[in-house]
């Protein structure tokens, strides 16, 4: 990803938010065969306080990706969408596409068969939620030797990455009337999006 020093998003906690809020990634990897992409949740690591994210993969993909041996990308993507010329006015101007997205790269740690476990164990939690008539990964029918068999086709990772690059492309480079207007023609098709730039644009008021 090119960056761009007008849409380079670099504070550690913006980027925290960015991947808890999109846990649905893209991990790519360079191999003899050429570039290998596969899509897995994955999670910040909650003893950490830095871009360290945890995740696991189905077997045969750790072979496949190489996992543990060479380098691994993350693709998070946040909200993103078309603009269209239209919102600018009566002005010389093209179409263009506003997003939110890193890149984490480096070489994961392979986790133990303990670690892989509380890892599983975190990421149904998240997404179960805490309902009355939510399903844990050990709640019955499952048991633990159910939960251990599981778990032996899934290979764990920790990731903490040696290169991070990340891009908030959000209209900065437009003035905050037009950004109102942008903002207020995202807000029925892509809300997400809308409300993504509303947060950006009140923190540059701010500012």
């Amino acid at each position: 990803m090119r960056q761009n020093p007008s849409f380079a998003m670099t504070d550690v906690g913006e980027i925290r938010r960015l991947i808890d809020l999109n846990p649905w990634v893209t991990l790519v990897s360079h191999t003899d065969d050429g570039l290998v992409a596969s899509h897995y949740a994955v999670m910040l690591d909650d003893s950490r306080d830095d871009l360290t994210i945890v995740g696991h993969v189905g077997k045969p993909d750790d072979a496949i990706l190489g996992l543990g041996e060479r380098e691994l990308m993350v693709v998070v993507q946040g909200p993103h969408g078309y603009i269209t010329p239209r919102w600018y006015g009566d002005v010389p101007a093209v179409p263009t596409w506003n997003f939110v997205s890193a890149h984490l790269s480096g070489i994961p740690e392979l986790l133990s068969a303990d670690e892989n476990l509380r890892v599983l164990d975190r990421l149904v939690d998240r997404f179960e939620g805490r309902g009355e008539d939510a399903r844990g990964l050990y709640a019955l029918p499952n048991d633990a030797a159910f939960v251990e068999r599981l778990e032996r086709g899934t290979v764990g990772f920790r990731l903490t990455p040696t290169r991070v690059t990340a891009k908030r492309k959000l209209s900065q480079n437009r003035s905050p009337e037009v950004v109102e207007t942008i903002i207020a023609g995202l807000e029925e098709g892509n809300p997400a999006l809308a409300a993504e730039m509303q947060r950006a644009a009140d923190a540059r008021a701010r500012a």
